[in-house]
């Protein structure tokens, strides 16, 4: 088991042990806190990490001291800051993860991200996240909850439609055409691009291939309204709050923005890549 599965499972049983003492049940917290009760469980078994609101929101809610809930505050800290390896964090689970990025994206208000390796998962359609889950349970030999990620990822989208919030996304031209699923469902992909692009709080940028970058493209980041940035890599989920951080990320992603295409021009390029899926799909 990771250090970080451990320190996850020792919060969830802490926060555990502070409900059963105020005597009150899984259901009468998830009342007061107004969340889900799912999501009391899935704390409470170290199925979701409990980020410092949650925490803060479940002492006040059991009356625990304030000694007590700085003790849980600083280990939800330690989680968040964790750069633990990809291998072992997916071990716990797609979904797990899938829900501890859901609780990030409720507490953002606008979102700016710059993928450069596969199509955002805020835009995927459920059969292309299938693929890419598929590949990711494979390389990092992941529990087989395939399903259950993907009803997550697609419950995540939900946010995608509330007016309150700004979606700001950039890809290179080439995710359109990287071949990470079958060309049919390549094409339903894209078709939901194009509707992506259509919503009013959504700017949907490509970067075309003639464009001139500003620098090579490394690695995606997803920036959270201006506190936090999520840097995934190879073997590590990195996340960063340092403010020199924060801002390094905001003028890359402002630099990529400006290289890229939006609109009717953006759409033009993505049924391009729709053509060539078709051709493909051809006998």
């Amino acid at each position: 088991m990771s250090g970080f599965q451990q320190a996850r499972i020792d919060l969830g049983a802490q926060l555990r042990h502070l409900r059963e003492s105020a005597h009150l049940s899984g259901k009468d917290l998830a009342e007061r806190l107004r969340w889900q009760p799912s999501k009391v469980s899935r704390i409470e078994n170290a199925r979701q990490t409990a980020t410092e609101d949650d925490v803060v929101a479940w002492g006040q809610a059991v009356a625990a001291g304030p000694d007590a809930i700085d003790d849980l505050i600083r280990q939800a800290l330690a989680l968040v800051e964790r750069q633990d390896s990809w291998r072992q964090r997916h071990r716990t689970g797609l979904a797990a993860l899938q829900e501890d990025v859901r609780d990030i994206e409720a507490r953002t208000r606008v979102f700016r991200v710059f993928e450069p390796g596969l199509v955002i998962g805020l835009l995927q359609t459920a059969e292309y996240a299938r693929h890419i889950f598929s590949k990711v349970r494979r390389l990092h030999e992941v529990t087989e909850d395939v399903d259950a990620a993907i009803r997550v990822r697609m419950q995540r989208q939900e946010i995608l439609y509330d007016p309150g919030r700004r979606f700001r996304f950039v890809v290179p031209e080439a995710v359109l055409h990287y071949r990470l699923a079958p060309p049919e469902v390549m094409r339903g992909q894209l078709d939901r691009l194009i509707a992506v692009t259509t919503l009013p709080n959504v700017e949907f940028g490509v970067v075309p291939f003639e464009a001139a970058l500003p620098g090579a493209p490394m690695h995606a980041f997803y920036i959270y309204n201006d506190t936090l940035v999520g840097v995934p890599t190879r073997t590590r989920d990195l996340v960063l709050r340092e403010a020199e951080d924060v801002a390094y990320y905001a003028q890359a992603f402002e630099e990529y923005y400006e290289a890229a295409v939006f609109g009717d021009t953006a759409r033009t390029l993505i049924v391009g890549a729709l053509d060539d899926y078709a051709r493909q799909s051809r006998p």
